[in-house]
């Protein structure tokens, strides 16, 4: 028996070896709770939010995760564009 061909590296990919609690976490602190809640309007970011509660519901629903993960990954990308403003 052969063994199954590796995965693709995936080091162009910002995503890989985050968290999802490390995603979340980066969010609020770039966003704050209320930014983020208008950004993604999910409840668990508006209402009583926390890392713990948004955590639970982002890995029940996928289409949520989606967005915070594409809002994420927007956040990169001004991130990047600001820190070249600066040059």
């Amino acid at each position: 028996m052969s063994t199954p061909p590796a995965p693709p590296a995936q080091r162009h990919n910002p995503l890989h070896g985050l968290t999802l609690e490390a995603i979340v976490t980066a969010l609020v602190d770039f966003y704050g709770w209320d930014e983020l809640a208008h950004l993604v309007p999910i409840r668990c970011f508006a209402l009583n939010p926390s890392i713990k509660s948004s955590l639970t519901f982002l890995r029940k629903t996928p289409w949520a995760r989606e967005k915070v993960e594409s809002l994420y990954l927007f956040m990169l990308r001004e991130q990047r564009r600001a820190g070249q403003q600066g040059d």
